[in-house]
């Protein structure tokens, strides 16, 4: 039986941009694009009418910059996963747009392959934040001051968890986390999944947050 294709959402104010990522991901027989928005109000309303999988989303947009258009979509009944391109490397709003709800980011001029793969890796319900891009994130971006930044409380969590999410927020993988712990990769799983409930989060990208938030990247 053939997987139903990934119904993509494609939002940025750049025609040609949206021409040009249109044709990519129809070309792939695993992805088909169901709405093109040219702002993030338009996003919003399209989210909420085509249901898609997958809202590929520009930080910068006028009407509704992709912060706020990111946080509307993934507010909404069955939401998508949101996919939020930047044009600069590493741009200060993607912490705010992780804390909005988007799974991952991805630089504007990646190679078409790279954007297939990560609207795959987002609709598997993965986070798209490698470690590498993890550490880089905590160290440029959330390293600095983050305005409305908030200690968040881990009573919640057993000593056990709190290093996984330590790991976690450093930017290990989870092979390197059973390394470090000399855990089996199960039981690490295990304990991702118990932070994930404990602390409301969707996706590793959310833990990553929720770890910096209680002060876990701190020097």
């Amino acid at each position: 039986m053939t997987a139903e294709p990934i119904r993509v959402l494609l939002a940025d104010d750049e025609p040609m941009f949206l021409d040009t990522v249109g044709l990519l991901v129809d070309a792939d027989p695993g992805a088909e694009v169901v709405a093109r928005a040219r702002t993030g109000r338009e996003a919003c309303e399209l989210a909420a009418r085509h249901r898609p999988d997958v809202a590929v989303v520009d930080v910068r947009m006028p009407d509704l910059d992709g912060v706020a258009a990111t946080r509307a979509i993934t507010a909404l009944p069955d939401a998508p996963k949101v996919l939020v391109l930047t044009t600069f490397d590493l741009d200060a709003v993607v912490y705010d747009a992780l804390r909005a709800g988007a799974s991952g980011f991805l630089l504007k001029d990646v190679p078409p392959h790279r954007l297939l793969d990560a609207i795959r890796t987002v609709a598997a319900g993965e986070a798209l934040l490698a470690p590498t891009v993890t550490r880089r994130l905590i160290t440029e971006v959330l390293g600095g001051p983050a305005p409305r930044r908030a200690r968040r409380p881990l009573d919640r969590v057993t000593p056990r968890e709190r290093e996984v999410l330590e790991l976690i927020t450093r930017g290990l993988s989870n092979t390197e986390i059973q390394q470090a712990l000399h855990l089996s990769r199960h039981t690490v799983k295990t304990h991702i999944g118990h932070l994930m409930a404990k602390l409301a989060a969707r996706d590793r990208a959310q833990l990553v947050i929720a770890g910096y938030e209680a002060g876990l990247a701190d020097p």
